[in-house]
Order: C-alpha cells, then sequence, then structure tokens
C-alpha cells in the first residue's frame, strides 16, 4: 500500500498545480474533509459515508474561504 500512496500523492500534487486558486482551495477542502469524515465514519462504522460527506463539507467550505479571501462575500 505505501508504495501506491506516495506516487499517487505525486499524481494529486501535479493535478492541483495545475489548478486554479478557487479549485485548489476547494479540491484541499474536499480532501481534508474526506480524510476527516472517513476516520469520523470509521469510528461509527461507516468510514466511506463519513468521507462522502465529509468531501461535500469540505469542499464546501473550501469554496467559502476562497470567496473570502476574494472578497467575494
Amino acid at each position: 500500500m505505501r508504495s501506491i500512496a506516495i506516487p499517487l500523492t505525486f499524481i494529486a500534487a501535479l493535478a492541483l498545480g495545475a489548478c486554479s486558486q478557487t479549485a485548489t482551495r476547494t479540491g484541499a477542502g474536499a480532501a481534508i474533509g474526506a480524510a476527516g469524515g472517513a476516520i469520523g465514519g470509521a469510528i461509527v462504522g461507516a468510514p466511506l459515508t463519513g468521507a462522502a460527506v465529509g468531501a461535500g463539507v469540505g469542499a464546501a467550505g473550501g469554496l467559502l474561504y476562497d470567496q473570502a479571501k476574494k472578497d467575494n462575500i
């Protein structure tokens, strides 16, 4: 598993590097939310559901953060 994680992290970094700042912040929020949701979901026995909900909430948070940084809200 570890041999796969390093190349996937590198690919994700390259993909986010080519994105706009809005897409990067939204994607980072989704990734952080998915990780947190998966951990929280694993505690209650539903890691995939937790990851999905966490990704949605994280993406929304990342988008709101981006808009706040741009003084749009």
